[in-house]
């Protein structure tokens, strides 16, 4: 069993922030390996509002006197005083990220991302944007650094608007398709640094590179060239603000032989180059320690 997870208050603690129209007040990450059940019962609800995202496996929710099987790919959304009854198997090798929120505006703000009102399961689709964003939000409620409550916020409405896209006219994706989705977006986080050509990859496991790359962007959000190149970027930058090794070198060590070519990718994604990019971050750093 592998958890993640950063409080505003007290672990357990049911924050209800009237003073605010959303607040963020715990986030978690829950991965199951080798307990073979894990079960959460609360009859009657919470006092604050709960956002699980089904992010591999399934879990298995109780509802409106039915069993029901939510697959990955999937968000459930309970709003203050409604049941949560579900459990997590260790066989389907299940992971879920987790979000508390309150406030004194929540409705309307779901209501804008037109989150639906009815509907306790929503069909998200899987992507990477999800798993990020929710990584975010536990860091910051973990160093709880200045302004880390807005961060929080803005973090979470971003999430909102990206389950927006989403689901808008969206119908739920076969779960074979989403294995084989997720089983690119697994080889890509291994390989990215190694020369990679979508089209062999998609042959050499019996897909046309057309029928691939159309329902990679459905589920991802993005093409499998954008998710490989955003990991690459994001490596990048770990690399810049974790070691100092030249520019040549990590943009060798994320995939790119041309280093001049690398920042000016580096430069149109993040919008300064590598160069500057590390001035500035080695600078929050020093600030951050005054």
């Amino acid at each position: 069993m592998y958890i993640n997870r950063a409080y505003l208050g007290e672990p357990h603690e049911e924050i209800v922030n009237t003073a605010a129209p959303l607040s963020v007040t715990a986030v978690g990450n829950f991965r199951l390996h080798s307990k073979k059940i894990h079960k959460t019962e609360r009859k009657d609800g919470r006092a604050d509002y709960q956002l699980i995202y089904v992010a591999k496996g399934k879990l298995h929710l109780y509802a409106e006197d039915k069993d029901h099987i939510v697959q990955k790919g999937n968000m459930i959304l309970f709003r203050p005083g409604e049941p949560q009854i579900y459990s997590l198997y260790a066989k389907d090798k299940p992971e879920t990220y987790w979000v508390h929120f309150t406030g004194n505006n929540v409705e309307r703000i779901l209501e804008y991302y037109h989150i639906p009102k009815g509907a306790s399961v929503i069909y998200t689709g899987l992507s990477r944007n999800y798993k990020w964003l929710f990584r975010q939000m536990i860091q910051e409620l973990q160093l709880q650094r200045a302004n880390f409550s807005d961060m929080n916020v803005l973090q979470l409405r971003q999430l909102f608007l990206y389950i927006s896209r989403n689901i808008s006219g969206e119908m739920p994706v076969p779960a074979e398709l989403l294995d084989e989705i997720e089983q690119a977006m697994h080889y890509f986080n291994k390989n990215f640094y190694r020369p990679i050509v979508i089209e062999d990859y998609a042959k050499e496991h019996h897909m046309t590179p057309w029928w691939f790359i159309q329902n990679f962007k459905k589920i991802a959000q993005v093409t499998p060239v954008q998710y490989i190149v955003s990991l690459r970027i994001s490596n990048a930058m770990n690399l810049l603000d974790s070691t100092d090794d030249p520019v040549t070198k990590i943009a060798g060590a994320v995939g790119y032989d041309n280093a001049l070519y690398f920042s000016r990718l580096f430069k149109k994604h993040v919008g300064i180059s590598p160069r500057e990019y590390r001035k500035r971050r080695a600078a929050d750093k020093a600030s951050d320690k005054t």
